[in-house]
């Protein structure tokens, strides 16, 4: 947006100076506050995935532009004041994002970093040396891959010339295919059986480590190819049934080929599958390992046994525990959890790439699938209906958030997150890869503080390549304090996912998921 409008803002602010600028910040208040007036109603699945009732429009500013064919930081003033405006405001739209590159003003960063501040979860920041190179790679025009935007809550696209569904297909619960991998291709929750096969941890049968690796290769391979049939289904009957005629007037080559959005009328057109549970695959796959495998702690007949009475009784209980403090974790920078996840994951990227989505051929630059990790607050809904897993979470309780570590479970700091997430494929997961991060408001209290953030800021896009970072800044008293009298807190903005939402306005157990979050301090 700063972008676009900025030939105006120059005009009348800088030039004509018709409008100053304290004016102009007026009329981008009045904006977001338009975009408050829309909602939408959902079914009560939908509410449950989509808590807090979020619409995703997204403004996007920073980030670099090309200059004869050179690429320049596109900050301007236009930059600040959009920033400044969100700050004041506090709402939850628009959903702002910034977006980073290495040759970013410390000036700018730190705006960024006070308005992180104001503790309403923006901006979030996406990162240009992960996004545009990945982006010239599938094809896309080197001018447009310098012209993407954050959309929805952390995926990108080039504005005006991209497909429908670049927020997202289906999603993929991987918990609750780990525990089907673990037990026979039986699902832990309904007992279904659709890809069977003939180990087991209840049979006590796995002779290795490296077969329980293969079973979650077979049984993630299967739900793939199953989620993009169910996804021909949905993408054909939208097809069919609604048009997007407005839409697709407003992107280009749809009127040039006389095609709707659906119909392959974009110039560009990827579709990102969204993924559940991921940190949960991660420790799960590593306790199993390091306890099971490696040290013969737990043997395979009894995890399975703890697994289907949930944990319940002494003895299961005493199991949890040593799942839960005596095998690594996802978010401690611990490379025999971090590799293990990332080589689990790269199974699932490689078996999506391979399928196209219907508008293959008829048009568009792309028509394949990609990964993609924001679940909004889906892992509330699917942790309740997925059993318990070998990382010690009891059975209908959520699931990690994003890529995210596990709540609770991260204990070396952000430092270590960053580094954890670093590990993960980015590259290849082009839906996005998020990381939320909660810091305590005293953390920020002073400028040292300001330049630790900033430092960790750089850290990881620079050295860790990471895609996307995000940050509530609210205490756990705060928050446990909004929900106990909720009349006081109307006004408690939080992030939930890849969007803020009011946090009085969330369900409860969407309410527990935020407060259980790890609390960080620099």
């Amino acid at each position: 947006m700063d972008q676009y409008l900025y030939p105006y803002y120059r005009r009348d602010v800088e030039l004509n100076q018709s409008l100053d600028r304290e004016h102009a910040i007026e009329l981008l208040h009045s904006c977001w506050l338009k975009l408050l007036e829309v909602n939408k109603i959902r079914s009560g699945s939908h509410s449950k995935a989509s808590a807090g009732s979020p619409l995703y429009q997204n403004v996007t500013i920073g980030g670099q532009m090309l200059v004869n064919d050179v690429p320049m930081d596109a900050v301007n003033p236009l930059s600040y004041a959009i920033l400044e405006s969100c700050g004041r405001l506090r709402s939850t739209q628009p959903n702002l994002s910034v977006r980073y590159h290495a040759g970013m003003s410390n000036d700018f960063l730190d705006a960024c970093v006070q308005v992180i501040r104001c503790g309403f979860g923006m901006p979030a920041f996406n990162n240009d040396e992960i996004v545009i190179p990945e982006f010239i790679k599938l094809g896309i025009e080197k001018a447009d891959a310098y012209d993407y935007a954050a959309i929805g809550c952390i995926e990108t696209a080039v504005g005006g010339k991209w497909g429908y569904r670049c927020t997202g297909m289906s999603f993929i619960n991987f918990a609750r295919v780990m525990l089907a991998a673990m037990e026979g291709g039986r699902d832990a929750t309904s007992g279904n059986v659709f890809l069977p096969q003939e180990k087991a941890l209840s049979a006590g049968n796995f002779n290795t480590f490296d077969e329980v690796m293969a079973a979650w290769d077979n049984q993630i391979k299967y739900y793939t190819r199953k989620s993009i049939e169910i996804e021909y289904v949905v993408d054909t009957m939208l097809e069919e049934n609604v048009h997007d005629i407005l839409c697709s007037a407003l992107v280009d080559d749809c009127i040039e080929r006389a095609k709707s959005i659906k119909q392959g009328g974009a110039k560009y057109d990827w579709v990102s599958g969204l993924q559940v549970g991921i940190a949960n695959l991660g420790n799960s796959l590593a306790a199993v390992k390091k306890l099971v495998f490696d040290q013969g702690a737990i043997g395979q007949q009894q995890l399975a046994a703890a697994l289907a009475d949930d944990y319940e009784g002494l003895t299961h209980e005493q199991l949890r525990q040593r799942l839960i403090n005596g095998a690594p974790k996802y978010g401690n920078d611990d490379d025999s959890v971090d590799l293990l996840l990332a080589r689990a994951y790269q199974t699932y990227i490689e078996e999506l790439k391979q399928y196209h989505n219907p508008r293959y051929g008829r048009g568009p630059i792309g028509g394949n699938y990609y990964a993609g990790t924001s679940s909004i607050s889906a892992n509330v809904p699917f942790g309740a209906a997925t059993m318990a897993t070998p990382d010690g979470r009891k059975a209908h309780t959520p699931l990690a958030e994003g890529a995210s570590p596990a709540s609770g479970t991260d204990h070396l700091g952000p430092t270590a997150v960053i580094g954890s997430v670093g590990k993960l494929p980015t590259e290849a997961i082009l839906g996005g890869v998020l990381l939320n991060q909660k810091l305590n408001p005293a953390t920020l209290d002073n400028d040292s503080d300001r330049q630790k953030l900033m430092v960790l800021l750089r850290t990881f896009f620079e050295v860790h390549k990471g895609w996307h970072i995000q940050y509530n800044i609210v205490s756990r008293e705060t928050l446990l304090e909004a929900k106990k009298h909720p009349d006081q807190y109307r006004d408690l903005v939080v992030r939930v996912a890849g969007y803020s939402a009011f946090f009085t306005a969330l369900s409860p157990d969407a309410q527990d998921d935020i407060i259980a979050r790890t609390e960080h301090t620099l």
